[in-house]
């Protein structure tokens, strides 16, 4: 257009047009222009053939750059956005197991509830003393059944009429526990301190259940010379601890043990922290419990 006009503007002009517009627009629009584009700045002596060429290239690699930049931007997010859903969904069957534990517990202890009502009507005209102390009992197991129920009312979906009801465990069993990893050749120890006492139903398994995840998590992920479960008992919270000297190979903190770990601790009202150490890996959960009269350290 400016050579009609006696202009001479060089090539310039012209060759970052070329470039911005292999840059800008569609391949086949860009290939369309560079072919007269290149000609005629040959024909007018303005520039050599490699000159447009080397700006349509320029223009076309900062397209394919952008839209693979982008790519992988799409990419990842799609990625997070499905790991979030894995990370629900593990929570929700996580969620799941717990309700069924939990109903199990619960329905065990209206029955004890139902049975020991029955006994003390039956012995109330001849032994009161002792059908009042059969009803403590049964009041005391009563609060936790509905302590236990509430938890349930949170957790409970739909039911799975195909699903495998798992035995239900106890703090008491942890013995068991330890030896069975200790068969492996995992050298685990356990330790109780403080004041040991029953505690309600659905704390202890959940405890247990942690418990049982840490120490899956190590042997999955470590080869420690040194486990060590221990178990506190203070006078508002019961602490465990798993700790190992694995190197810090174990499960990170988004994992989904370390995340059925959180829900366990989380179903008490309690809370679980997952953090690597200098030789290996500690998982501590931290679970409320109810008050009793001394007073231990809860640090």
């Amino acid at each position: 257009m400016l050579l009609p006009l006696g202009y001479s503007p060089g090539g310039a002009p012209v060759v970052v047009a070329l470039a911005s517009l292999a840059d800008l627009r569609e391949r086949s629009v860009s290939v369309a222009a560079l072919v007269p584009t290149a000609l005629f700045l040959l024909l007018a002596s303005i520039s050599s053939l490699p000159v447009p060429i080397g700006a349509w290239a320029l223009g076309s690699y900062l397209q394919t750059r952008r839209r693979y930049t982008r790519a992988l931007e799409d990419r990842a997010a799609t990625l997070e956005r499905e790991r979030e859903q894995l990370d629900q969904i593990a929570a929700q069957r996580e969620r799941t197991s717990i309700a069924r534990e939990l109903h199990d517990i619960v329905a065990h202890s209206v029955t004890v509830t139902l049975i020991g009502v029955r006994g003390a009507r039956d012995i109330l005209p001849t032994e009161p003393r002792v059908a009042a102390e059969t009803l403590e009992r049964v009041e005391v197991n009563a609060e936790q059944s509905l302590a236990e129920l509430r938890r349930i009312l949170g957790l409970l979906r739909t039911p799975d009429n195909g699903a495998q009801w798992r035995p239900q465990p106890s703090l008491g069993r942890l013995d068991e526990l330890v030896s069975e990893y200790r068969t492996t050749g995992m050298p685990v120890r356990l330790e109780i301190t403080g004041t040991a006492r029953p505690l309600a139903g659905g704390l202890e398994l959940s405890a247990y259940r942690i418990v049982e995840e840490a120490l899956t998590n190590v042997l999955k992920h470590t080869d420690p010379t040194r486990v060590a479960v221990t178990l506190h008992y203070g006078r508002t919270h019961l602490r465990v601890t798993v700790e190992d000297d694995g190197g810090g190979g174990a499960e990170g903190g988004g994992g989904q043990g370390i995340l059925g770990m959180r829900e366990r601790a989380a179903v008490t009202g309690g809370s679980l922290d997952a953090r690597r150490t200098a030789d290996g890996f500690v998982v501590t959960a931290r679970l409320p419990v109810a008050e009793i009269g001394e007073v231990e350290d809860e640090a």
